[in-house]
């Protein structure tokens, strides 16, 4: 089964300061930790202007949604936490079970609008919890040997 993972890198990148280390972080959907780690060394590795790069972190996304569009301005990643809520049927009280979305936007209002769209067009009930951006620089989807 594919799943989401973060993956955290490390290396030298010419700035306009000079050569100095940066830490990146990219959303790998992957089959397993080492083919999430193969991935994120070939999708990285060209960005590396100097020195080695050196993955310092690799570890599972717990995203149940993601809201992801095709523009160029739209390089910005949002992390909301939702809460669904339901009522149990038994004792007639609500239930809150937490979520997490990915929605990829350029402002945090357009984000949280797009949210808000996308969730109108759910049944359930549900509240927004929080939403903030994140530090991901880019999602790369999965993509089979035969394609």
């Amino acid at each position: 089964m594919v799943q989401w993972y973060e993956c955290k890198v490390s290396y030298d990148k010419n700035l306009e300061q000079g050569l100095n280390k940066v830490n990146e972080l990219y959303l790998i959907n992957a089959l397993s930790f080492t083919e999430a780690e193969k991935r994120i060394i070939e999708y990285a590795t060209p960005y590396v202007s100097m020195g080695n790069l050196e993955v310092t972190n690799i570890r599972r996304a717990l995203y149940a949604e993601m809201f992801l569009t095709n523009h160029d301005e739209h390089d910005r990643y949002f992390k909301a936490r939702v809460n669904i809520i339901t009522v149990d049927e038994r004792s007639g009280k609500e239930k809150k079970k937490g979520i997490n979305i990915l929605i990829q936007s350029d402002t945090l209002s357009n984000a949280l609008n797009h949210l808000l769209e996308q969730l109108g067009k759910e049944a359930q009930d549900y509240e927004i919890a929080s939403i903030a951006e994140t530090l991901i620089m880019d999602v790369v989807p999965y993509e089979s040997a035969e394609s």
